[in-house]
């Protein structure tokens, strides 16, 4: 996962303005960095991406968002 995809998929779970406050606010790692600190510290992306989906006891086909693929959803 990149992190152009990191965001993708964050919107398009929870929508731009939740999604955005949860990676500004959530905490995610047990040293207390929510998503945006733990990307900008250099943690993978994927990591910080399922560890979002668990602590907001997400389903899990919600780990997989970036990888759906739009084309088929709309036939």
């Amino acid at each position: 996962m990149k992190h152009s995809e990191f965001h993708l998929a964050l919107h398009k779970v929870f929508g731009r303005t939740y999604g955005d406050s949860l990676a500004a606010d959530l905490v995610i790692t047990p040293d207390g960095k929510t998503a945006n600190e733990a990307l900008a510290a250099g943690m993978e992306p994927f990591r910080v991406w399922k560890a979002l989906i668990i602590a907001t006891d997400s389903p899990e086909e919600a780990l997989w968002a970036h990888r759906q693929d739009e084309r088929k959803k709309k036939n």
